[in-house]
């Protein structure tokens, strides 16, 4: 996942599976539109996202990034994210890191490859 500008919590791509955490703080505006807020997501406002950063560690041990992900918030029903926060519950994501070659999935990832549910 990338963190502002930096990739957080790497994970080796021949992993089983993969887990991130970050904290997305939703406010609502004065009409009633959600946001997204937090050091992991990136856009502009009604256009929110999160990526998901793939690369390699070269051998001084700095990443290379070569092929992310967005996560498109704005996607997410607006109702699962109201529920979300008025139960105090966590929302997750899951999403097939590989695309139909078996390639590091890049580019807006939509369902069915990415979809959201309370944890």
């Amino acid at each position: 996942m990338q963190v502002r500008t930096q990739p957080a919590g790497l994970v080796a791509g021949d992993a089983p599976s993969a887990r991130w955490d970050t904290e997305v703080n939703v406010p609502v505006d004065g009409n009633g539109d959600l946001d997204f807020r937090g050091p992991a997501v990136h856009g502009k406002r009604g256009d929110r996202f999160l990526y998901l950063t793939w690369g390699n560690i070269t051998d001084e041990g700095h990443f290379e990034m070569f092929r992310r992900a967005k996560l498109m918030l704005n996607r997410i029903d607006p109702g699962l994210v109201r529920s979300a926060d008025n139960d105090e519950r966590t929302l997750v994501g899951t999403i097939r890191l590989a695309d139909a070659c078996g390639a590091p999935r890049c580019a807006r990832v939509d369902p069915p490859d990415l979809t959201w549910s309370l944890g």
